[in-house]
């Protein structure tokens, strides 16, 4: 018999994808639903290996339509709900801000009130509930690229393990730093975790808030930076740098974000936020450069051969500087720490890329959404 049911929304997506397989495969006695609307980035070629568990199915629903979650919900007995469903490309909110507003705000609070009136209308309620809200470190604005007197970055900082990580700068997000949202994604991101706490608050709803930097790995949809520079490489074409490269991004891999989404669902502490980074910092330029040489290096290709795809192009409107997440609070109180250097994790990633082109080429030419169309077509 199942000892839980968990919901996970988002989860054909790409960090949703690898938090599906580690539940399904690592719990065998929970139920694993797995809900996504399969807009572009949902695929459920992501969890080809699972799909057939015993313990997985699947639904595909809008998280922004009430009535069918909250069937969902009911139907399922639901007892803990892992809530990724996001629009999440920062160039896309430019373009649509009314989307990123409808889906990430309007759609979580239809989860959290479809979560409240099953919850609410049990005997014993709230006991043994827990909504985990997933979101984005964008939401804490920018950090200016800062350093000691007299040492240029990057330098080494001292995580509370003791051990060096790469750092931009000397501050860093921490969990009760001030919103300031620069861009329409992460203005909808933010509202979107008030909403999630203010359920905490004001109706005694089991949450947690987690914030992440950035994500990188397999089965990234291929509009962001490194899936698609890595197929641009491939075939040749240009790579578009926005300005000169100098923003600072903190990176981690998407399996380490799985385990810490894990240990936090199972053993965080209710309406606690925590923060999930890699102290882990690169400049865009020297992604690139890094993924050029590693590329080719595994294309067979000489050193260098690539580097003329660079291309600089018009910043991003209100392109935050530098993002650097503090997870002291987590390393501190759960023991979490990533797993994978970033050297070791980026020619993982790349290698998995260039033995998946099967994959990569469904996605990119958009042959997946067809098949998704015509599968659903009438449902």
């Amino acid at each position: 018999m199942s000892t839980r049911t968990i919901l996970i929304t988002g989860g054909a997506g790409f960090i949703g994808s690898h938090v599906v397989r580690l539940f399904v495969n690592k719990y065998p006695d929970y139920r694993i639903i797995n809900l996504d609307k399969l807009t572009y980035a949902g695929n459920l070629a992501n969890l080809k290996d699972i799909e057939d568990k015993p313990n997985y199915s699947f639904v595909k629903a809008d998280i922004c339509d009430f009535d069918t979650v909250l069937k969902v919900i009911t139907d399922n007995r639901v007892d803990g709900i892992i809530h990724l469903a996001a629009e999440s490309h920062v160039d896309r909110s430019i373009k649509d801000p009314f989307t990123f507003a409808q889906t990430n705000v309007i759609g979580t609070l239809s989860m959290l009130q479809a979560a409240k009136a099953y919850w609410e209308s049990l005997p014993e309620k709230y006991e043994g509930k827990r909504f985990y809200h997933i979101s984005t470190d964008e939401v804490y604005g920018a950090l200016e690229l800062t350093h000691p007197e007299g040492i240029e970055p990057p330098f080494t900082t001292k995580a509370s393990s003791g051990k060096h990580h790469l750092a931009y700068g000397e501050s860093f997000f921490t969990e009760d730093l001030k919103y300031q949202p620069h861009s329409p994604y992460s203005a909808a991101k933010a509202s979107s975790d008030h909403f999630v706490r203010a359920f905490h608050d004001t109706y005694g709803m089991p949450t947690i808030v987690t914030n992440c930097s950035n994500n990188y790995g397999p089965y990234q949809f291929p509009e962001k930076l490194i899936p698609l520079f890595v197929n641009n490489i491939r075939h040749r074409k240009p790579l578009p740098v926005y300005g000169k490269g100098e923003n600072v991004r903190d990176w981690l891999y998407v399996e380490d974000h799985a385990r810490a989404i894990d240990l936090i669902f199972h053993e965080g502490t209710v309406a606690e936020t925590y923060n999930i980074g890699g102290f882990n910092e690169w400049k865009n330029i020297d992604i690139v450069k890094t993924l050029i040489r590693v590329t080719d290096r595994l294309l067979g290709r000489p050193e260098g051969a690539d580097d003329d795809l660079i291309t600089y192009v018009t910043d991003r409107a209100g392109h935050d500087l530098r993002y650097a997440i503090d997870s002291r609070k987590l390393q501190k109180e759960l023991g979490w720490e990533p797993s994978l250097q970033f050297e070791e994790g980026i020619e993982k990633t790349i290698r998995w890329y260039l033995e998946n082109q099967d994959w990569l080429d469904n996605v990119t030419s958009g042959d997946y959404q067809k098949y998704y169309e015509e599968m659903y077509k009438g449902r």
